[in-house]
């Protein structure tokens, strides 16, 4: 209601005016007070927008001054959440590949507020996501990860997880420009639990699509990390409840994906009841069509440890124990 009286009073093209005066101090000011009224609701960025502020503002996303920068960006970012029309728009004043400069800036907040906006803009369709990619953004934010600590990451991992969510294709772009090495390692550096469950929320809209995209992500040692983050008991409530919820999700979407067989063994060991049922699952689905993983799971000790697990008579879990046994002679599963 403040910002919309501030609106009704008339105060937005004025505002507009005052980031083309050549005083540096007044551009930041202003640019800040429009990005704290198109915060608010569609409606109000939309008048932020009537008054041709995104064009004045996009000029100086290339701006030397990094305070005037961080509010541009911000104030670009709170238009382009509300909607697709109003993301377009900000796409539109040709941002690209402009805006991927700010995430090499040597000022931390304009990095963040770099990657918050193209963040903004990924999450609304795979086709604003495609064209981000095209515009390099894709690798781009890979490397501000990968340069960066802290929740100046959470904007690029969020960004990550949007786009590869989006389609097949749009997950494989951020596997093959490297993505999910940096994404691994914000799950063992952080320490901050919403970072690490944002890691972890990422790596499952990469790793969900198909067995290659499992495998990709598999391949690169996820799964045992996701797994100790899911049974971390000794961490905050906070982060049990949303990591157990971003964390378990993340490793469902893998593994009921997820054919690569060596990826999966070593979680025989730790996973609990709930977890369990998704893993041997897999095996079941994969032993019964490949005999040389029969072999392995033989040889490698995984026959004898499905031997071990307790599950309920009738369960889903025991199915799948009963499918995998029926791949071996009785006396090989004696």
């Amino acid at each position: 209601e403040l910002s919309q009286a501030v609106v009704d009073a008339g105060a937005v093209p004025l505002l507009v005016l005052c980031i083309q005066e050549p005083e540096i101090a007044l551009k930041r000011i202003a640019a800040s007070t429009l990005s704290d009224i198109s915060k608010h609701s569609p409606e109000l960025a939309q008048t932020v927008v009537d008054a041709g502020a995104i064009a004045h503002l996009a000029q100086m996303i290339l701006n030397p001054d990094a305070k005037l920068k961080r509010q541009v960006l911000s104030a670009l970012s709170q238009i382009a959440k509300h909607s697709v029309d109003l993301a377009e728009l900000v796409v539109e004043a040709e941002i690209f590949p402009v805006v991927l400069t700010c995430l090499k800036d040597s000022d931390e907040y304009v990095k963040k507020n770099g990657a918050t906006l193209i963040r903004e803009i990924a999450k609304h369709t795979p086709e604003l996501s495609q064209l981000i990619v095209n515009a390099g953004g894709v690798a781009a934010v890979i490397d501000c990860i990968g340069s960066c600590r802290g929740t100046v990451r959470l904007p690029g991992i969020m960004m990550l997880g949007y786009v590869a969510a989006h389609s097949e294709n749009l997950s494989m772009a951020v596997i093959v420009s490297k993505g999910i090495p940096p994404l691994c390692a914000c799950l063992i550096e952080e320490h901050e639990d919403h970072i690490k469950a944002a890691a972890a929320w990422a790596l499952g809209q990469v790793g969900r699509h198909t067995p290659e995209h499992a495998r990709a992500v598999a391949v690169a040692n996820v799964l045992p990390t996701l797994l100790a983050m899911y049974m971390d008991t000794r961490s905050s409530e906070d982060l049990q409840m949303k990591a157990s919820i971003f964390t378990k999700r993340a490793l469902k979407s893998i593994l009921q994906k997820c054919t690569y067989l060596p990826a999966l063994e070593p979680l025989l060991h730790d996973a609990p009841p709930n977890i369990m049922k998704h893993i041997v699952g897999q095996f079941s689905k994969v032993l019964p069509h490949d005999s040389k993983a029969r072999r392995l799971f033989v040889t490698t000790g995984g026959l004898k440890k499905v031997q071990e697990i307790k599950a309920e008579p009738g369960s889903l879990l025991q199915e799948y124990i009963n499918t995998i046994n029926s791949c071996y002679p009785e006396e090989i599963v004696r």
